[in-house]
């Protein structure tokens, strides 16, 4: 059975002292030790929600300075390209022009070049067509 006597008060007062003591010298300092690392790792926490935050916007300013970049690139590209069709069509013209030039030219010297051989065929016909009847004629 239990039964209060002098030890009960004894035990309680060294009860009491020991808490007191072990409150200053460990409870006090482990709470003290788990509020510093709560606050610590709510700082990590909270600084890495920050980096996150900072990395985001930071990837949606280099998607939208990649994306303007393309839209600059291919907008050069296809003005480009339209100069580059275009100095390719001034230089077909130019060149079919020159070849219908060259063509024409051509033409009217073959043409001169005909004439001046059916001229000379023609003086050649009526000397040969006389020294054919003179043979004949001879024989």
């Amino acid at each position: 059975m239990l039964e209060f006597n002098h030890w009960f008060f004894v035990l309680l007062a060294n009860f009491l002292v020991l808490l007191f003591i072990l409150n200053a010298i460990l409870f006090k300092p482990f709470l003290k030790l788990v509020k510093e690392r709560e606050r610590a790792t709510k700082g990590a926490l909270d600084e890495a929600n920050e980096m996150t935050v900072r990395k985001d916007d930071a990837a949606a300013k280099m998607t939208a300075e990649l994306i303007s970049s393309k839209n600059k690139a291919k907008a050069v590209h296809d003005s480009l390209r339209e100069e580059g069709m275009t100095a390719q069509k001034d230089s077909l013209s130019k060149a079919e022009s020159q070849a219908v030039e060259m063509i024409g030219k051509a033409r009217k010297e073959l043409q001169t070049e005909a004439d001046r051989a059916r001229a000379s065929l023609r003086s050649e016909i009526d000397r040969f067509s006389e020294e054919i009847v003179r043979k004949l004629v001879k024989a």
